[in-house]
């Protein structure tokens, strides 16, 4: 028994990394998972692990920026399956460039693959869920997306991706609150683990390694996995609209843009004056964080 018992979850991107441990872990705690991924041959091997260890587990190679395509996963899940009760958003790339060398492809690529195929396997799945609620139904759907630090506080060399994982956190706050009259939550974690694309640097592939000696593997993909199992469960019913950050044995919640007291004139001010009035609200302002990189 585990905490996913009965739930149906759909893992994109889960051929490796991150999405592979989501698929594995979810799996090892009830869930029947509909691994997919454009390559084949990787989700075939995740499926085999999964089926291997006791697991229910289909391939899917739905084209996630496709919205026609994003349907068909859906739908597998729903006729295998019998239902669907989560959809974790986890496919990604990257195509690092400094702004003033960024090109329009390598900023669709990304736009794409993130803010996009974030957008077509959930609409697919609130379709699902809104008419199972219409019907009188129970409805226990999960959306757990995926955002990253880059898009919470910037990353130099990354604005493709620091703007497609902003837009990730925006997107789930409009999410929550939208759904919950359906029964769905939706939630999106940050994550800091070992996986292709934070490995793909020498310098991380090494801060990142398994330690030799056998102790906690602080980036190990699973440690967020289990964060994403939490929020797949039925017992998450109550959390939405929340950016949590997994990183080793860390759990944190990601405090987003808030609004500050300000200084109000009453009146239209000059543009002269505006900068005496930023001024005053920046000496009392609470500093952002760093952007990554700087």
């Amino acid at each position: 028994m585990g905490i996913c018992d009965q739930r149906v979850v759909i893992v994109t991107g889960a051929g490796g990394g991150l999405g592979a441990a989501h698929a594995r872990v979810l799996a090892s705690e009830g869930a029947a998972v509909l691994v997919n991924d454009i390559n084949t041959d990787a989700a075939r091997a995740v499926v085999d692990q999964i089926t291997a260890a006791g697991g229910r587990a289909i391939v899917n190679e739905s084209d996630i920026t496709n919205y026609a395509s994003s349907g068909e996963a859906v739908a597998q899940a729903i006729d295998v399956f019998g239902d669907l009760t989560g959809v974790v958003n986890n496919a990604g790339n990257n195509r690092d460039r400094m702004f003033a060398s960024l090109s329009e492809a390598d900023w669709d690529q990304v736009i794409s693959v993130h803010l996009k195929g974030h957008f077509c396997i959930a609409s697919h799945a609130v379709q699902y869920w809104r008419h199972q609620s219409k019907l009188g139904h129970p409805v226990s759907g999960r959306l757990v997306n995926t955002t990253s630090g880059a898009g919470l506080q910037g990353s130099v060399g990354q604005s493709n991706y620091a703007a497609a994982k902003a837009g990730i956190a925006a997107l789930t706050l409009n999410q929550a609150a939208e759904l919950g009259r359906y029964g769905v939550t939706a939630n999106a974690i940050c994550p800091v683990a070992r996986t292709g694309m934070t490995t793909a640097v020498a310098a991380m592939a090494e801060r990142m390694a398994v330690p030799e000696d056998g102790s906690f593997d602080h980036f190990a993909p699973e440690n967020v996995s289990s964060v994403v199992a939490w929020l797949c469960s039925d017992a998450s019913h109550h959390v939405t609209g929340q950016v949590i950050e997994a990183e080793g044995g860390r759990i944190a919640i990601a405090d987003g843009w808030r609004s500050t007291e300000g200084i109000d004139k009453g009146s239209r001010w000059l543009p002269a004056d505006v900068g005496r009035a930023l001024e005053e609200s920046l000496a009392t302002a609470v500093p952002a964080q760093q952007v990554w990189g700087t």
